[in-house]
C-alpha cells in the first residue's frame, strides 16, 4: 500500500497534474481536450498524462471511432487509498490532541 500512496502523491505534486485531475473530476476528457486547457504544448500534457497513467491516477481508454484518441478519466482506488492513510493520521492528531487535553485539564484540577 505505501507505494501505491507514494506513486500518487509523486503524481500529484505537480501542479500541472493536479489541474488536471481537476478537470477529469467535472468528467472523461480526450487528452486534446486536456492540452486546450493548458498554456503548454501538447507533448508536455502528454507527458504529465504518462506521469498520471502510470502512478495509476488516471486512465485511458481508445476511442471506438478512431484508436489515434484516447478519453482519461480518474481511478478511485488511489484517491481511496490516499484517503484512507489520511484518516490514519488525523486520527493520530486527534488522539494525541485528547491526550494533551486531558493532561492540561488534569494539570488545572491539580493547581485548584
Amino acid at each position: 500500500m505505501a507505494n501505491n500512496i507514494d506513486a500518487t502523491l509523486a503524481a500529484l505534486a505537480d501542479p500541472t497534474r493536479r489541474r488536471i485531475v481537476e478537470l477529469l473530476r467535472e468528467r472523461p476528457r480526450r487528452a486534446g481536450d486536456l492540452a486546450a486547457a493548458f498554456e503548454i504544448s501538447t507533448p508536455s500534457v502528454s507527458r504529465h498524462l504518462r506521469v498520471l497513467r502510470h502512478s495509476g491516477v488516471v486512465t485511458g481508454h481508445e476511442v471506438a471511432d478512431d484508436a489515434r484518441l484516447r478519453v482519461y478519466e480518474l481511478q478511485r482506488e488511489p484517491f481511496t487509498a490516499l484517503g484512507t492513510w489520511l484518516d490514519q493520521v488525523q486520527a493520530f492528531w486527534t488522539d494525541q490532541l485528547g491526550a494533551f487535553r486531558e493532561h492540561v485539564e488534569q494539570a488545572t484540577r491539580a493547581e485548584q
